[in-house]
């Protein structure tokens, strides 16, 4: 190998091994987790390896065939791995949507089934002529499906008037870049005059290395893809819609009493009526005037005053404990906020004479 050659391999293979890096740091080690993270990271994850085999084929034409044939099967979560990060980045998602993973699932049997029922080893002219056609067929749909979805976006790299926002800029980058990639990958496939089988390493190299420079000048990388990167925002229910949720939740705090959970969550509670945190959240504060602590508090506090007007065996700290408080000092705080008294006052006025009680 000749010194060209050694400092083409270098910067290709350079190129793969950052890919692998950036593509597990986005996925394992950013502070907040977006979606939008995670799919990038899993497309520079099946990009990187889709490039290191081209770079070992190239320089090493003896390579075992098992290589090639996951080469070619990490090209079949590229498309669905940067649709699904377009996607993400341009409209707010709290969680990944069933039918994406079941996508991914599906692509994973699809190819483990393929794998090992037609090994590369034994059918390289299948590989060659067929499935790898089939498998750039997929990418490409998934390249236009995110073309189409960024249309307006990809307009304004055309106005000179516009000033792109940094994450406009990324997931345009990104997206023209996948498009360069695939387009000289495909076109090494069918063998076209221009084509070198090495360009498409480079041309990630190249990307990939802007990419992580303007990240290290950025210093921001979690919510570097974002458009929307503050939070969803959520739909405003009607007026109806507000009086059917408030009554779902009614009928779930009194009948599964899920309250005396001491580590609910909103979200574990917005997914008991079935609407997103963010409408759980708006409709206790619009609804109701109260945030979902205040809300969770005051049925704790009202099923800890029936239970120390019935329940006179057990102690105040068990009866905190019972209806969902971690601590004492928490239940009493707690009490005391809603009720205007501690639990030892109103526990004091159970067996006073009507009259007598004070009114809380």
């Amino acid at each position: 190998m000749d010194i060209g050659k050694e400092i083409l391999f270098f910067f290709s293979a350079l190129g793969a091994f950052n890919g692998l890096l950036l593509g597990i740091f986005l996925l394992f080690f950013t502070k907040k987790k977006y979606l939008a993270n995670n799919f990038l990271g899993g497309m520079l994850l099946a990009s990187s390896v889709r490039i290191a085999k081209s770079v070992c084929l190239y320089f090493d034409g003896g390579l075992p065939k098992i290589y090639l044939q996951v080469g070619l099967s990490a090209c079949f979560f590229i498309g669905p791995f940067l649709y699904y990060f377009v996607r993400s980045a341009v409209t707010p998602l709290e969680k990944t949507p069933k039918s994406w993973i079941w996508t991914l699932v599906g692509l994973a049997v699809l190819t483990l089934v393929v794998g090992i029922a037609l090994p590369y080893s034994e059918y390289p002219v299948l590989w060659n002529k067929v499935i790898a056609r089939m498998i750039y067929v997929q990418w490409f749909g998934f390249l236009l499906a995110s073309g189409i979805l960024i249309r307006d976006l990809l307009r304004k790299l055309f106005r000179r008037s516009y000033i792109m926002k940094p994450a406009e800029t990324w997931i345009s980058m990104i997206f023209l870049g996948n498009v360069l990639i695939f387009l000289l990958y495909f076109s090494s496939l069918i063998n076209a005059p221009f084509a070198s089988y090495i360009s498409g390493s480079i041309a990630f190299s190249l990307i990939l290395y802007l990419m992580i420079t303007l990240v290290i000048y950025k210093k921001k990388t979690d919510e570097l893809f974002l458009l929307f990167p503050d939070k969803p925002v959520a739909k405003k229910l009607s007026e109806n819609d507000a009086e059917i949720w408030l009554g779902k939740l009614e009928k779930v705090m009194a009948e599964k009493a899920v309250y005396k959970n001491p580590d609910l969550k909103l979200h574990d509670l917005s997914r008991e009526i079935q609407v997103s945190g963010h409408q759980l959240s708006a409709l206790l504060n619009d609804r109701l005037g109260k945030n979902f602590t205040t809300y969770i508090n005051e049925w704790r506090i009202a099923e800890a005053c029936k239970m120390i007007a019935t329940e006179q065996h057990l102690t105040l700290e068990a009866i905190g404990y019972e209806v969902g408080f971690n601590s004492k000092s928490t239940f009493f705080a707690a009490f005391k906020k809603v009720k205007g008294a501690t639990p030892s006052s109103f526990q004091q006025t159970i067996n006073q004479p009507i009259a007598d009680q004070p009114k809380y």
